[in-house]
C-alpha cells in the first residue's frame, strides 16, 4: 500500500489508462497485447496463473481492434488485454475447468460475457487456471499450482485463483472471474486485488446446468476500483456503472466482526484489517456501528447447493465420476446424499433471507473481514482428501458463501499487510439487493472511498518460489 499521494510508477498501466491511450492514438491494441504477452512469458512461470495463452490469436484480434478504432468506433475497453477464467466458453479454445476429464475440443461460441468484453474492444490473451470443476478455495490440479504473487509459498485462493494471480502479478490489468461460494472474493483477498460479485441477475451467469442453483455470478477482478467498475459496466451492459461517484450522503455502515461458523476463528491481523477499513469510513464522515449478523446455525442450504451443483455440472458434461479427483468425487457424492434428504429445499433460504433483511434494516453497507485466516500453503491440495480440503476451506474462508446463497452484491478490497504471513489483507463489503445495478454502484462508491483513504500497492513483485516478497514499504500492518 503506497503512502497517500505517492504514485506507483513501477506498475503496468491500468485498463482504463490503456483504453484511453488506444482511443487517443498514443498506443495501439497490438502494442498493449504484445506487452502483456511479454509480461506473461517473463512472470507466469513462477506464478502459474494461465492454463492457456493465446499469443498468435490475441495479436490477430488486437489488429482487428486497431482497425475498429481507426474506423471511428468508441470502444470502452479499447485494446485492453484481459484473461478469462477457464470455466466459461471462449470460441476456438477448450474449456478444461481444471480437469483432465473434460473435453479438449474447442468451444464453438463465446459466453455472453466474453462476447460483451470483446465487443467493447478487450482482447483475450489467455485462460486462467481453476481447481477441478471450480469446487475448492485453492487453485491446483493436474495442470499445476497457482501461487500468490506476493508470497509464492501461499495459495492464490480459488476458484478464480488464476485470474487473481494474473492481475496481482501485473500480467494483465483486469480479468474475468466467477463466484459461486466466494470464488471471486476469496482469491481477491488472498492476492490483494479488487474483486466484485454482482447481485443476482445483473450480469449473465449461464455457467454449467444452473450456475450452482443460482449461486454463481460472473464478475471483475482489477487492481483499481475504477477498472473494476469499467469491466463490470461492460459485463452487465450498463455503461453508467463505469462512472464511480463519491457517496452522495452519509452512510450507515455495519461492522460485523462475528465469525460465521464455530469451525473457524478470526486471525487478529485480519480482524485489524476490517477495523482499519471501518476507521477509514468513519474518518470520511460515515456512521459506523457494530452489527451482529444472524449467521445460520445450519449451513446445509449453502453446502448442499455447493456439493450438488458440482455433481450436476459433471453429469451435464458427461464426466465419469471415476475420472475426477478423489476430493471432487467425495464432494459430488455428498451432494447426492444431501439432495436426496431435502437439502435443496428453498424454505430455509427464504427464512434466512427474511432474518438477514430484518437484521440489516437501516444499514447501507455491511463490512466484514474478507477471510478468517490467511490462505494456506500452495501445495497439492488436489491430492489431499476431501475432509482435509473442507477443513481448510471452511476454516480460512467462511465469510463469502452466505451472500451467494442470498444473491446479495459483495466485494473485496485490499486493506493492509499481514506481517506474520507475508500476504495482503482485505475487507469485504456487502449491500442489500437493489434494482438496476444500484447496489453494485454503491459498493463501488464505498470501495473507491477506501481506495482514496487507504491506497494499496497495485501489483506484486514476483520472486523465486523459495520464499515470499517481504513486506512492501508503507503498507500498514
Amino acid at each position: 500500500m503506497t503512502a497517500p499521494g505517492t504514485a506507483d510508477t513501477s506498475a503496468p498501466p491500468t485498463a482504463s489508462g490503456i483504453a484511453e491511450a488506444v482511443r487517443a492514438g498514443r498506443t495501439t491494441a497490438v502494442a498493449e497485447v504484445t506487452a502483456a504477452l511479454d509480461r506473461i512469458a517473463a512472470g507466469d512461470r513462477a506464478v502459474g496463473a494461465f492454463q492457456l495463452v493465446r499469443a498468435n490469436r490475441a495479436l490477430a484480434e488486437a489488429a482487428i481492434v486497431d482497425a475498429r478504432i481507426a474506423a471511428g468506433e468508441n470502444l470502452p475497453l479499447a485494446g485492453v488485454p484481459l484473461a478469462i477464467k477457464d470455466n466459461i466458453p471462449v470460441a476456438g479454445e477448450p474449456m478444461r475447468e481444471g480437469s483432465a476429464a473434460t473435453s479438449a475440443e474447442p468451444r464453438d461460441a463465446d459466453h455472453p460475457v466474453v462476447a460483451r468484453l470483446r465487443a467493447a474492444g478487450a482482447v483475450v490473451v489467455g485462460l486462467t487456471r481453476v481447481p477441478e470443476l471450480c469446487v475448492f478455495g485453492t487453485t491446483d490440479s493436474v495442470y499445476g499450482t497457482t501461487r500468490n504473487p506476493w508470497n509464492l509459498a501461499r495459495t492464490s485462493g480459488g476458484s478464480s485463483g488464476g485470474s487473481a494471480a494474473a492481475v496481482a502479478a501485473g500480467l494483465v490489468p483486469i480479468a474475468h472471474a466467477a463466484d459461486g461460494m466466494g470464488s471471486i472474493r476469496i482469491p481477491a483477498a488472498n492476492c490483494g486485488v479488487v474483486g466484485l460479485k454482482p447481485g443476482a441477475g445483473l450480469v449473465p451467469a449461464e455457467m454449467g446446468v444452473h450456475s450452482w442453483f443460482g449461486m454463481s455470478e460472473n464478475g471483475p477482478m482489477a487492481t483499481t476500483v475504477v477498472d473494476a467498475a469499467l469491466m463490470l459496466a461492460v459485463m452487465a451492459g450498463r455503461p453508467e456503472l463505469a462512472a464511480v461517484e463519491a457517496p452522495a450522503r452519509r452512510l450507515r455502515v455495519g461492522l460485523a466482526l462475528g465469525v460465521p461458523t464455530p469451525l473457524a476463528r478470526l486471525d487478529a491481523g485480519l480482524r485489524a484489517a476490517a477495523e482499519r477499513s471501518a476507521r477509514a469510513l468513519a474518518d470520511a464522515g460515515h456512521e459506523v456501528v457494530e452489527l451482529e449478523l444472524p449467521y445460520p446455525a445450519n449451513p446445509l442450504p449453502a453446502l448442499a447447493r455447493w456439493f450438488a451443483g458440482a455433481g450436476a455440472d459433471a453429469e451435464h458434461d458427461g464426466l465419469e465420476l471415476g475420472a475426477l479427483e478423489p476430493r471432487v468425487r467425495a464432494h459430488i457424492r455428498a451432494g447426492r446424499v444431501l439432495a436426496r434428504f431435502g437439502g435443496l429445499s428453498t424454505a430455509p433460504v427464504d427464512r434466512l433471507r427474511r432474518r438477514m433483511l430484518a437484521a440489516t434494516e437501516g444499514f447501507d453497507v455491511i463490512l466484514t473481514p474478507a477471510l478468517a485466516q490467511p490462505g494456506p500453503v500452495a501445495d497439492g491440495w488436489h491430492r489431499r482428501s476431501w475432509f482435509a480440503n473442507m477443513r481448510v476451506n471452511i476454516g480460512y474462508a467462511p465469510y463469502a458463501a452466505l451472500w451467494n446463497l442470498l444473491g446479495w452484491p459483495a466485494a473485496v478490497v485490499p486493506s493492509g499487510w499481514h506481517d506474520g504471513v507475508g500476504v495482503p489483507t482485505s475487507s469485504q463489503l456487502i449491500v442489500r439487493p437493489a434494482t438496476d445495478g444500484a447496489g453494485e454502484a454503491l459498493l463501488l462508491s464505498v470501495a473507491a472511498e477506501l481506495e482514496r483513504r487507504t491506497p494499496w500497492m497495485r501489483v506484486a513483485g514476483v520472486h523465486d518460489a523459495a520464499g515470499g516478497n517481504g513486506r512492501p514499504e508503507n503498507l500498514p500492518e
